[in-house]
């Protein structure tokens, strides 16, 4: 996440005053141990689990470097199984874009994407190596059956940096493959917490989809919004009127972490790391079924 900081504590959070999903958490079995076929009867959905240790693997040990985070995630995708793989040079940038893409029956597009870059003292794991190597198994859930949209997965460079990756993507649509474009699903710092939607900056339909999406899966989820702390991907789709959603997982306890030295492994909850893949994973599986932008 793009940090503005500094500002005074009582600025810096807005919460959602309606009411919140609070309810138990309820993990996948931990010995699975391939790919399971999970069945939310009560969403109506079957969609795909890549295995917890799989998935904590791929967050594990983010590199320093930020070309070898590029590098790591484009290898980390070639694991899960992208054969539709590029790197799309960003202007002002010596970084590029990680795209991979996974087609579907028709050219809709839903895109998700998650920046690779950090910056400051700490290992980027939550900001955002957390969202960008999920990239990855939330591809090879998606996968493992047939969709309707194209799903496009983006590791954003330069985030850090004004946007730039975003941005420069965003710039270079097309008319015709921004009308393509029906959704763009942004992640940025997860794990510190169950998730988070930045509700101010985010579709309404796309955010009661979300909502209605984690209580059938037993799944808290909370509106918490950022605008005063920081800037992200999502923001360079949103000025060009393409719906979007970003999940985060800040809250005013966590927000020290960000470009700090504690921005470590340790600082991760695992569980709660797990279920916001678990719902992600079913969102976007309902997303392809449902969503239109119109």
């Amino acid at each position: 996440m793009t940090f503005f900081g500094p500002f005074r504590a009582s600025d810096q959070f807005g919460v959602l005053s309606r009411p919140r999903t609070r309810i138990t958490i309820g993990l996948i079995p931990a010995t699975l141990l391939v790919i399971a076929v999970v069945h939310a009867q009560d969403a109506g959905l079957t969609f795909s689990i890549v295995h917890r240790e799989i998935v904590e693997e791929r967050l594990a040990s983010p590199p320093s470097r930020n070309e070898k985070r590029r590098e790591r995630l484009t290898a980390l995708f070639a694991q899960a199984g992208c054969t539709d793989l590029a790197q799309q040079e960003v202007r002002d940038s010596k970084m590029t874009n990680v795209v991979c893409t996974l087609p579907g029956e028709t050219s809709r597009v839903i895109l998700v994407g998650a920046h690779y870059d950090h910056t400051g003292d700490g290992d980027g794991i939550v900001d955002n190596w957390s969202g960008a190597s999920l990239l990855t198994s939330l591809y090879e859930s998606l996968s493992s059956t047939p969709r309707k949209h194209t799903f496009i997965f983006v590791g954003f460079a330069d985030e850090e940096r004004g946007l730039r990756g975003s941005r420069d993507y965003a710039k270079k649509l097309t008319p015709a493959e921004r009308e393509l474009l029906e959704a763009v699903v942004n992640l940025d710092t997860l794990g510190l917490d169950l998730p988070k939607i930045w509700v101010s900056r985010s579709d309404e339909r796309l955010v009661q989809w979300l909502v209605g999406l984690a209580a059938k899966l037993n799944v808290g989820v909370e509106g918490v919004n950022v605008e005063q702390v920081g800037s992200t991907d999502s923001e360079s789709f949103r000025k060009h009127k393409i719906p979007v959603i970003t999940v985060h997982s800040l809250t005013q306890g966590t927000l020290k972490l960000i470009h700090s030295p504690w921005d470590r492994p340790n600082a991760i909850n695992q569980d709660a790391y797990f279920e916001t893949y678990r719902l992600l994973a079913a969102y976007l599986t309902l997303l392809d079924s449902v969503w239109s932008p119109s």
